[in-house]
């Protein structure tokens, strides 16, 4: 525990020793030994107090980090392990209601053991009252920000952790909703750090501690400047060929190894950028990329395909990143290029077509302009999913079909040599989809 950062080391390390600005503490009103009248309870917060030279287990305040100004609340885990009780659910209470009332992101820097026993309902009830807070701080439009420490479990992580907007995590910090004291004895201690949680999809990034002023200032800069309710242009096409003549040629293009895929796109179009990962339910997908850029000075979202078959997490993921930025008031930008959904029995019991059908809603419902560009594949509803209704567009190597045409001369109990012949039918090329009124225009 010696070199374990306090509140106010982990407070100077994410503003890079700036000024902060401590809010004034609401009055602690308990009883000496709390509302059990634990014996010793009182004992031990004045020891606490001594010890790390705070009052409570939480210090919150207002700072810059980078260029943005935002509340902070940082744990001192010092103090009775971080624990939360009814003067921490004060103290945070005031911090998010200074936040809604000067309209500034919040971000939690964590190292929690959980609800203070001493305390017992009372001190559990807490965790009510700290999510409804950040939710009511959602509810405003304003990004939450949680930074992971050493170690954070039980309530402070189901609250103020898992339950932000971005999360990030300093390596080999202890993370889960068990203590260690708690766990099963033959429980993975593997499966409760930093890096385990980032393969679960649970937690965005691992930041080395270097790394986390520069990396907390570009997330708050990216979620809150350059806001505009002007839909992201479409990106200029990176490949140089003429448009198809036939839907075989289309198909082949657009499959081909050497095509420019999404990671190029996103180069060419973001001057700096920054990536969500992970579903929150125990899954990621390597070929689904979501995450808030910088074009020009205004900040578009992305949600990009890989050119993989798109798996239940990787729709999860979208899902969550548009649900976001429509909270936010981010403006999206969708790259489709993929063959389909995967439709592998995994995907089936990891519930794709649930999956699929979030994202459909995800953007139907989407009060912000979505904007898509096709890139490569357009295999079906896969694809379908991630676009536009109103605003796709294509690029001259890509195709858009209702199925694969291998799969609908299969369908249509063709012979397999006819599946280029059936690809000139289904009307896949992009100046087909131009003609039919699927997409809005084919980019240069």
């Amino acid at each position: 525990m010696a070199d374990r950062p306090s509140a106010r080391e982990a407070i100077a390390e994410v503003t890079g020793g700036g000024d902060f600005a401590e809010l004034p503490a609401p009055q602690d009103i308990s009883a000496p030994d709390g509302p059990l009248a634990w014996e010793g309870y009182g004992e031990q917060r004045r020891r606490a107090r001594r010890a790390t030279g705070e009052a409570e287990s939480v210090v919150c305040g207002t700072a810059r980090i980078g260029a943005t100004r935002a509340v902070l609340i940082s744990f001192e885990f010092g103090f009775l392990g971080g624990s939360l009780g009814e003067a921490t659910g004060d103290r945070i209470e005031a911090a998010h209601t200074r936040a809604r009332g000067e309209g500034l992101p919040v971000v939690s820097l964590i190292a929690t053991g959980g609800s203070r026993m001493q305390e017992g309902m009372r001190a559990l009830r807490q965790l009510q009252r700290v999510a409804r807070q950040s939710a009511l701080t959602r509810e405003a439009g304003l990004p939450q920000v949680a930074v992971v420490r050493d170690p954070t479990t039980g309530g402070g992580w189901a609250t103020l952790g898992a339950g932000a907007d971005v999360v990030l995590a300093l390596p080999d910090a202890q993370i889960g909703f068990a203590g260690s004291r708690v766990r099963p004895v033959d429980a993975d201690p593997h499966a409760y750090t930093a890096q385990a949680q980032l393969t679960a999809g649970q937690i965005d990034a691992v930041v080395e501690p270097e790394a986390l002023a520069a990396t907390v200032g570009s997330w708050l800069a990216l979620l809150t400047g350059g806001v505009r309710a002007d839909a992201a242009p479409p990106p200029d096409g990176l490949g140089d060929t003429p448009p198809p003549a036939t839907g075989r040629e289309a198909v082949l293009r657009a499959r081909a190894a050497g095509r420019p895929r999404a990671g190029a796109y996103l180069d060419a179009y973001f001057t700096r950028r920054e990536e969500i990962t992970g579903d929150r339910c125990g899954g990621t997908d390597p070929g689904m990329r979501c995450g808030f850029g910088d074009r020009a000075g205004r900040t578009y979202a992305y949600a990009a395909q890989c050119g993989t078959a798109t798996l239940p997490a990787g729709y999860r993921t979208a899902a969550r990143l548009i649900r976001l930025a429509d909270r936010l008031g981010i403006p999206v930008l969708t790259l489709v290029d993929t063959p389909g959904a995967a439709n592998d029995a995994g995907a089936e019991r990891a519930g794709v077509g649930a999956a699929v059908a979030d994202v459909f809603a995800a953007v139907a419902t989407a009060r912000v302009p979505v904007t898509t560009l096709l890139i490569g594949e357009g295999g079906s509803g896969g694809a379908l999913a991630l676009s536009a209704p109103d605003n796709t567009w294509a690029t001259k190597d890509s195709y858009f079909s209702v199925i694969a045409p291998e799969l609908a001369t299969a369908i249509l109990k063709r012979d397999p040599a006819e599946a280029g012949a059936t690809a000139d039918q289904l009307g896949l090329r992009p100046q087909d989809l131009l003609e039919l009124g699927v997409i809005r225009g084919i980019v240069p």
